[in-house]
């Protein structure tokens, strides 16, 4: 996974504290967690952007231990299900979390950096695939127990692509801004240990003072965005920050507005710096397509080319390769980095490889005469919410369990229409979607209508609901 060894007087990690951690410390404080579970075994990691959180993360990954990576603070109920589901030998936890397990009768085991490990009461263990590296969830934090399935050769060649296609190399100083349970987020972790680089983490926020204090006094050197990351850049005027150690900006997440793009682009070349946007999905490790800084002007709007060692094509509704430019077909991807394939229970941890480096994305795309694509609508009832995927069946199935009502979910990227029948209902759904999922209240529109439309063997026709999304 990666060679701690040869960097072992570096810093590996800074928070914002002043705590740091050398690659020498972060390999045996990694070492002393291995050695107390002793085996092979699944761990639930509940992650924050912290030290702990990133020693534990490395200390399984780099010990044939399988982590399942949380949000910690994933809602409590969905966590449970899930902990049922999955019967986890030990939880990795923040310490201040430690009372909301006692109901799987815990043990304390080793407490360091703010976190503790807590061996559960589950004895049965299951089969794990020899080439299962981690585990992390399909859909935000609805709760779904569909997990995607990352080998080690999986994580291992997306964090070496990421590296070369950026150039990353040892002086880099990546400041965290996205959770590291969420893929983009951990890619940026996994590619900068790679390359023997200082990742600087921390829990702030963009718009908080701190984050910005922590920034400049570090030198941090990039940082990473979804589409919702740089439109509250835009409003805050970063364009106007003295932010001389900063070198590269990356999107993904989601796709960002031609206008924005270009004002970002722009803004990265007349001031000496990259601006790279990039195209993944969880199924894919994390990157599939980058487009190259040189190009984000000329080619705004396009996701760009694939990654190094990946390839791309489209095909059409027949399964036939497109070969005309400007012509729409579902995008698919080959490479190493291609997941293994979908968990939905335990058993199912003892999968092999059932993707064969093949990935459908359940996008649609169309390239360009100079081979860039442009992704162009989604096939699949996903939406991203703030660079968080959410499953519309899903919060679906959560409201129909919690309230018994019928609804209907659709929407654009970062605008989710929940449709119901009951008007009284309106706030009580808004607030149960809001809590489930941890996102961001204004994303969520709760609609009443007469009927949800139904075609005569009683599906929901959601095209009909398009009418509906406020403009």
């Amino acid at each position: 996974m990666w060679n701690f060894d040869k960097y072992k007087d570096k810093i590996a990690i800074l928070d914002e504290l002043g705590t740091a951690l050398s690659y020498g410390s972060l390999k045996a404080s990694g070492q002393k967690i291995a050695d107390i579970i002793g085996k092979r075994c699944l761990v639930f990691s509940l992650c924050e952007n912290s030290i702990g959180s990133v020693v534990g993360y490395t200390a399984f990954a780099a010990n044939g231990i399988v982590p399942v990576l949380l949000n910690s603070r994933m809602d409590r109920e969905l966590l449970g299900q899930l902990i049922i589901k999955y019967k986890p030998l030990y939880l990795w936890t923040p310490v201040s979390q430690k009372p909301d397990f006692k109901q799987y009768q815990v043990r304390e085991l080793v407490e360091m950096y703010g976190y503790v490990l807590l061996q559960t009461s589950f004895t049965e263990q299951y089969l794990l695939y020899d080439e299962l590296c981690l585990l992390l969830t399909t859909s935000g934090s609805t709760g779904s127990p569909k997990l995607v399935r990352q080998s080690y050769q999986n994580v291992f060649a997306n964090a070496q692509s990421i590296a070369e296609y950026l150039k990353l190399d040892e002086t880099e100083r990546p400041i965290t801004t996205l959770p590291m349970n969420y893929t983009y987020g951990l890619s940026i972790i996994n590619s900068h240990l790679l390359v023997g680089a200082a990742v600087l983490i921390t829990d702030k926020t963009l718009v908080q003072k701190e984050f910005w204090k922590f920034f400049k006094e570090a030198g941090a050197t990039s940082f990473g965005g979804v589409p919702y990351t740089y439109e509250m850049l835009d409003r805050m005027r970063f364009m106007g920050m003295e932010l001389p150690s900063l070198r590269t900006m990356t999107q993904a997440g989601g796709k960002l507005t031609p206008e924005l793009h270009e004002k970002f682009a722009r803004f990265a070349q007349e001031h000496g710096k990259k601006f790279v946007v990039m195209y993944g999905q969880c199924e894919a490790t994390a990157r599939m397509g980058y487009l190259p800084a040189e190009k984000a002007v000329e080619k705004k709007g396009s996701m760009g080319i694939a990654i190094p060692g990946g390839k791309f094509y489209l095909i059409d509704a027949q399964g036939k390769e497109v070969t005309v430019p400007h012509t729409t077909g579902e995008l698919v991807y080959e490479g190493e980095n291609v997941t293994l394939g979908y968990a939905e229970c335990g058993e199912e941890l003892s999968k092999g490889d059932e993707r064969g480096g093949v990935l459908y994305t359940g996008d649609m795309a169309q390239f360009d005469e100079d081979g860039y694509y442009y992704i162009v609508g989604r096939k699949k009832r996903f939406l991203k919410i703030y660079g968080n995927r959410v499953n519309l069946d899903e919060i679906e199935r959560l409201i129909k369990g919690k309230f018994g009502i019928e609804t209907a979910s659709t929407g654009i990227d970062d605008h989710l229409y929940l449709f119901i029948v009951d008007e009284s209902m309106a706030e009580k759904v808004k607030n149960f979607a809001v809590n489930k999922t941890g996102l961001n209240p204004a994303a969520f529109h709760v609609m009443t209508i007469k009927e949800i439309p139904k075609n005569d063997s009683g599906k929901i026709q959601y095209r009909e609901l398009e009418r509906y999304y406020e403009q």
